[in-house]
């Protein structure tokens, strides 16, 4: 039995080799087709380079559509069974009532609530820039609901309100200095996931249902990740941030429900199993991501229940 432990072992190890290696160049390749360039003589091959990319971004989401796709296949196609699944996975869902972030409202230590802060600094996608190429050619309803999901995230046009810049500027008052390579692969898992529903049409449902379930289960989260930082002994210019998310996206769910999941059923039921699987896509995503935190921070979760 010991050998075939270590056989399985040695399996699980490769495996996570492998991860890393693939999100970290799908991490690179979502920095170049984001970022403002200029025209090259190469563009040919980077068109060629590109395709490769987006092939093993495409098996990438395919394979993980397969882990959960079971499950997202028991989702009503009527609006209203739609809307109380979906609202249940805050409850149910892969990563929920995670006792990584109780212990960060009550135990964690300076250092490791810097060490947790960098990984969520340098994992973040830009929510609002996802929100920004989910909305392309969706029906009016959804579309409108989506502009003002982004026009929050803009600040409303107040620079200093903007969350992208919001929460830079908590990392640089905190000090952290956040890098790719001291990023743990499944930090950035979360990232590639999003940017690869967001990028490629043929997932824009999947992309909504993530975005949907971001929105409905970060309030508990942000609020524990502010109380740990308040019990620290930070004032709000620093938790600004989690404290502004434990309370806005509240309302963020709730209107992303009705005006976004709710009219896209009842005009289409098909609609309810992408919307579905990207939502579970992204609670998995998450779950796999505090499991690796706990285990970098040495959390056992016998001592945490």
């Amino acid at each position: 039995m010991s050998g075939l432990g270590e056989v399985a072992g040695e399996a699980g190890r490769e495996d996570a080799r492998l991860s890393e290696r693939l999100h970290r160049t799908l991490l690179r390749f979502n920095q170049a087709r984001l970022a403002p360039g200029f025209r090259t003589g190469g563009w040919r091959a980077a068109v060629q380079q590109e395709t490769q990319l987006r092939l093993l971004e495409g098996e990438y989401v395919e394979a993980e559509r397969q882990r959960v796709a079971a499950w997202a296949a028991e989702a009503p196609e009527d609006a209203d069974g739609f809307i109380a699944w979906f609202e249940d996975l805050k409850e149910s869902g892969p990563g929920q009532h995670d006792p990584l972030f109780p212990w960060l409202a009550t135990q964690a230590t300076r250092e490791q609530m810097d060490w947790f802060l960098t990984q969520e600094v340098a994992g973040e996608a830009g929510f609002d820039d996802l929100v920004a190429l989910t909305q392309l050619q969706l029906p009016t309803r959804a579309k409108l609901e989506l502009a003002r999901n982004y026009w929050d995230e803009m600040g409303r046009g107040r620079e200093d309100a903007m969350h992208g810049p919001m929460l830079a500027e908590m990392a640089r008052k905190l000090g952290l200095k956040p890098t790719d390579e001291d990023t743990v692969w499944e930090a950035h898992a979360l990232a590639t996931l999003l940017c690869a529903f967001a990028f490629n049409r043929r997932y824009t449902y999947h992309a909504v249902g993530a975005l949907g379930i971001v929105e409905e289960t970060a309030p508990g989260r942000t609020a524990c990740v502010n109380e740990g930082l308040k019990r620290l002994g930070f004032d709000m210019r620093v938790r600004r941030y989690y404290a502004l998310h434990s309370t806005l996206d509240v309302k963020h769910s709730e209107t992303w429900n009705k005006e976004v999941l709710r009219p896209l059923v009842e005009a289409n039921p098909a609609c309810a199993r992408p919307l579905a699987e990207g939502a579970l896509l992204r609670l998995t995503a998450g779950a796999r991501c505090f499991e690796r935190y706990r285990h970098e921070l040495g959390l056992d979760l016998k001592s945490l229940s």
